[in-house]
């Protein structure tokens, strides 16, 4: 970590792979990192674990914060939802995220 920022790999619906960073002492969440670095986030819901359209697949090994009930909630409805489904909006950014790697999910209709 440089500068109060960490590095997140993140790889788009597409396959491309772009490294982001994302500062650790704004109290972000992983979907408003995303949704403000230009990826295509719908963010419908705001941030309240009441859609999918922040869903992605964590691919590194990171102890993330335990989903919540609202979050596994969601995730029944949500399509293509696998083990490392998770809600962007519900991954809170802290130090220990440094080198987290996520894949976007695929968008539903």
């Amino acid at each position: 970590m440089e500068n109060g920022l960490i590095k997140i790999e993140v790889t788009d619906r597409d396959d491309a792979h772009n490294l982001v960073e994302a500062p650790v002492d704004m109290n972000l969440n992983l979907m408003e990192v995303l949704k403000g670095s230009g990826y295509d986030i719908q963010a419908t819901c705001g941030g309240m674990a009441l859609c999918s359209t922040c869903h992605v697949y964590v691919l590194s090994e990171h102890e993330l914060n335990e989903a919540t009930e609202d979050e596994e909630d969601m995730l029944d409805q949500a399509f293509d939802v696998m083990e490392n489904s998770r809600l962007g909006c519900q991954i809170k950014i802290t130090e220990k995220l440094d080198g987290l790697k996520v894949k976007l999910a695929p968008e539903s209709l």
